[in-house]
Formats: structure tokens, sequence, C-alpha cells
């Protein structure tokens, strides 16, 4: 009977992350997770990634993109997102391109927090004023398309085919700082069964090939590696 609760457990498990992440890598794996474990339950609980929420004990997981202050929760990594700069063309029609980080100060930038970017060995965190404040990244691609601004977005967003052909690369020599995933949980003496299969379901999609937010892509140079730690600042999935 343990046995059985091991391989199909059974009950709801409680689940919190980025709104972003819910829409893009949850729910599309959801109806395969459940056909798996028909015994078990769902509840997704979304916050907004700007927010640096703390995980409560109601919570069997919760998914940070940031580093876990809590040191009485386990924490397992993900493979998180590599990032870019974008903006329409029409947008570097009427403003032109910026030359280096500095020169962002200038134009008109969506998003939120501060930009750290990288080229090599040199980082650079550009003072801007954003014209739009917005840690959605679906938002900010949608405004960046309709030639608002410059926007950081996921590597696979500014891939989707909807979007490629409406979007430059801003700065294509500098990084911005990638976003990596990792989700916490109580482990006071192993896992629960509900929680490892749910940890190890999500193992086997995301970051890799399979992984529901590619456009139809292989995942090399979407992905962080998931050894690397959770960036400290606020984020975008």
């Amino acid at each position: 009977m343990l046995e059985g609760r091991r391989t199909n457990p059974g009950g709801v498990i409680k689940v919190a992350c980025p709104i972003h992440m819910s829409r893009e890598a949850l729910a599309p794996l959801m109806k395969e997770f459940l056909r798996r474990f028909p015994d078990l339950r769902v509840e997704i609980e979304t916050y907004a990634s700007g927010w640096d929420q703390e995980p409560r004990e109601d919570v069997d997981v919760f998914f940070k993109l940031r580093a876990p202050k809590d040191s009485l929760r386990r924490v397992r990594p993900y493979p998180g997102t590599v990032r870019g700069l974008f903006a329409s063309h029409e947008y570097v029609k009427a403003a032109g391109t910026p030359k280096n980080p500095d020169d962002l100060a200038a134009h008109s930038c969506i998003g939120s927090g501060v930009w750290k970017l990288n080229r090599g060995e040199k980082a650079a965190t550009p003072t801007i004023a954003f014209r739009v404040v917005s840690s959605d990244p679906t938002v900010n691609m949608k405004l960046a398309v309709e030639g608002l601004g410059i926007v950081i977005l996921p590597l696979y967003m500014a891939k989707r085919p909807e979007v490629r052909q409406a979007l430059v690369p801003i700065l294509p020599d500098w990084s911005p700082e990638p976003i990596t995933l990792c989700a916490l949980f109580f482990d006071p003496s192993r896992l629960t069964p509900k929680v490892q299969v749910l940890l190890d379901f999500l193992t086997e999609y995301l970051g890799t090939d399979r992984d529901p937010r590619l456009p139809n892509l292989p995942a090399k140079g979407f992905f962080t590696d998931p050894s690397l730690p959770p960036t400290s600042g606020p984020a975008a999935f």
C-alpha cells in the first residue's frame, strides 16, 4: 500500500508560482501530469514575478525566481531563461539604436528593476527611467511589437513565429542577466510522494527540447544551467 502511494500518490498538491510560469509552463503540462497521476488534484496559486513573496507552510511547492531567504526549505534548481534586448523595426527607425548600455537612458524602455548587462567580463547597470513599468514579459513583448520601446525578453519569446519578424536585437553583444528558477519545499525527512512526482515530472520538460515554451526549436541556447544560483533581483520567467 505504501509503495502504491509512492508510485501513484493522491490528494491535493498546492503550487505557488509566478503568473507567467503558470501560463507558459504549468498549464500546458497539466493534462499530461494528471493523466499520469489520476489520483492527484492540483491547486495553482499565482503571484507577480516582481514581488518577492516568501513561501508559506500551506504551499507544497513554491517556485521562485530569486535566491530563497528561508533556510528551512529544500531547494531544487531548474533551468532558467536566457534573455536579450529587443525593439521593433518601427521603434529603431524612429529612435535609432543605442551603441552602448549607457545610451539606454535616452531611450524609451519597458520593464522593471535594475537591468544588469554583461559582455564577457564587462558589466553595466544603466540608469533607466522606464516609460512603462511592467514585470510581465507578455505585456512587455506586446508593447515592444507595437513600437513603444526597448524591452528585455526571454529568447524563446523573441523567437516565436508571430513576433520574430517584428523584433530586432538591441545591443546584441550585451547579455541581460539570465533568470534562473528554483522549487522550494519542506523536507523534514524526505520528499513526500506527491511533491517528488511533480518535481521529477517537470524535470522531464523544463529546459529541454520538450519545454512547452519553445517555438518548435531545440532547447540549446534558450536556457541556463540549473547548477547556477538563482538571481537576486526582480525578473521575468
